[in-house]
């Protein structure tokens, strides 16, 4: 049976903790496995995508493998085969089956059809890989997981709830601070707050997402809300003498965060968006079977 990436908990601590390390391995020698030689790998992007798209290109090329984007009118998905049969249709070409999209009901039984590993690359409740990225950038610059501290405020979203799931995991004690309304669900252990300061205190990292992501249609109530969770640098100056500023981009200057503080000293966004290539790698090596270094 394939291994599936579809919420980030279906790997254990110990498997974590060797991904991200091999991630460090791969970020030091980009060009140093070639464990997709001469095998392809599906990409499914039924959503608008900079990070995600060039990442999971780029590192699948490294690992010596040929991505396959199909977008959704390349599909016929869109013309009304069903999901269960284009999972049994593309297992039988790729090793692996990327799907960028809205629905999780979708991921989740393009999986249960699939015959080869499925990795959700975005769903409107997870981002998985993204918080691998996040925790990538957290272990190079303090050098250990356990133990961290990390404040998210603003929306209680897929990138949140992945932050969760996947940093309780490896540890890290997750502060999610939103407003009444935008709170997540309780999940992983994570503390839950409505004042973001409070989340901010003490903390390590700082992170932050767009106030209006893909299909919100309610754009000044929502800036109205969340305009108190803003990352600016007396919210940072709550965090602990040597916190970073954390953002999974694309990012809108000015409101959820201060130009001041996404291009300042204390951010390591532009590490944390290189971050995705890296840690996916070590994803595709750990899920792709027969696959060696």
């Amino acid at each position: 049976m394939p291994r599936h990436f579809i919420t980030g908990a279906e790997l254990s601590a110990d498997e974590l903790r060797a991904l991200i390390d091999r991630a460090l391995e791969l970020k030091a020698a980009p060009l140093s496995s070639n464990v997709l030689a001469r095998r392809a790998v599906a990409l499914i992007f039924q959503r608008p995508s900079t990070r995600t798209r060039v990442s999971f290109e780029v590192g699948i090329v490294e690992l010596g493998g040929h991505p396959v984007v199909l977008r959704t009118d390349e599909l016929q998905l869109s013309r009304g085969e069903t999901v269960r049969d284009t999972a049994l249709v593309l297992s039988r070409h790729v090793a692996a089956i990327g799907v960028r999209t809205g629905p999780d009901e979708l991921v989740r039984e393009l999986a249960e059809h699939a015959g080869v590993p499925v990795i959700n690359m975005l769903t409107a409740g997870h981002h998985p890989c993204q918080a691998l990225a996040d925790l990538l950038t957290l272990r190079e610059t303090f050098g250990h997981l356990e133990g961290l501290t990390l404040a998210y405020v603003g929306d209680g979203n897929n990138v949140a709830r992945s932050l969760a799931i996947v940093g309780g995991l490896a540890g890290v004690k997750v502060r999610i601070a939103s407003p009444p309304g935008y709170e997540l669900e309780p999940v992983a252990g994570a503390g839950l707050f409505t004042d973001p300061v409070q989340a901010a205190d003490g903390a390590d990292a700082v992170y932050t997402d767009v106030w209006v992501s893909m299909g919100d249609d309610d754009h000044a109530d929502r800036a109205a809300a969340l305009a108190p969770y803003r990352i600016d640098d007396d919210l940072l100056d709550r965090a602990a003498p040597h916190a970073i500023a954390l953002h999974c981009l694309p990012a809108h200057a000015g409101e959820e965060i201060t130009a001041e503080v996404l291009y300042g000293e204390r951010e390591r966004i532009w590490d944390q968006a290189e971050n995705r290539r890296h840690a996916q790698k070590a994803l595709l090596e750990l899920l792709v079977p027969g696959t060696v270094g």
